[in-house]
């Protein structure tokens, strides 16, 4: 694992995509958010448990304080190539129609959790503090008035819940957007293409400008 410091200028963030990675049925998935540039890069986060050396995942752990909360910024090439190729995962992407301010708000929004979890650690909750429920506090907060939802716990649903909230295009139905998100066999075939980000959007729907 490399670590590394970079900077991104907020004022050419262009997009924001939800990328959902199921593992263990429809109504499980786990939610990532990628943020684009005009420049063709994106930095995807993901809020994950904070596993210590050879602890073993277990989502009846998650409910009991066993894990820590833990928010990973990576290269998609990175973090969605090894979960389709590596892991074996099916994933999805989605374009997320939201005003601009509210893209970068979200965007620092990420940065200020993750720099809050050092000072003030918080244990993962696999039902009220997860990779979905910790997004929607976020956003609530930059866009108010989002409605409480159970397919906010049941995050394998949340492009359901997206398309009613009118934060999917719907120039498509969602069957479509569904079918046409689906990135899983173009991110096998990409594999560590440089071109991986613009590869596996080959064919997505990709918003209202």
């Amino acid at each position: 694992m490399n670590w590394e410091t970079r900077q991104y200028d907020l004022a050419k963030l262009t997009t924001v995509d939800v990328a959902l990675s199921y593992w263990m049925g429809p109504a499980i998935a786990h939610t990532l958010v990628s943020f684009g540039f005009d420049d063709g890069s994106y930095v995807t986060f993901s809020v994950e448990i904070r596993k210590e050396k050879n602890e073993l995942y277990s989502a009846v752990g998650g409910f009991f304080r066993q894990f820590e909360t833990s928010i990973v910024a990576a290269d998609e090439k990175d973090i969605l190539r090894v979960r389709t190729n590596v892991r074996g995962e099916d994933v999805y992407l989605y374009r997320v129609l939201m005003p601009d301010d509210a893209k970068r708000s979200l965007f620092l929004s990420y940065i200020k959790e993750a720099n809050k979890l050092v000072d003030q650690p918080r244990f993962y909750n696999t039902l009220t503090a997860n990779c979905t429920t910790i997004v929607f506090d976020m956003i609530k907060h930059i866009i108010p008035g989002l409605p409480l939802d159970y397919r906010l716990f049941a995050s394998g649903y949340l492009q359901d819940y997206l398309y009613d909230i009118d934060a999917l295009d719907k120039h498509y139905s969602l069957a479509d957007l569904q079918k046409l998100g689906r990135i899983t066999e173009r991110a096998k075939t990409a594999g560590n293409d440089t071109q991986f980000s613009q590869k596996i959007r080959i064919n997505m729907p990709t918003g209202n400008p």
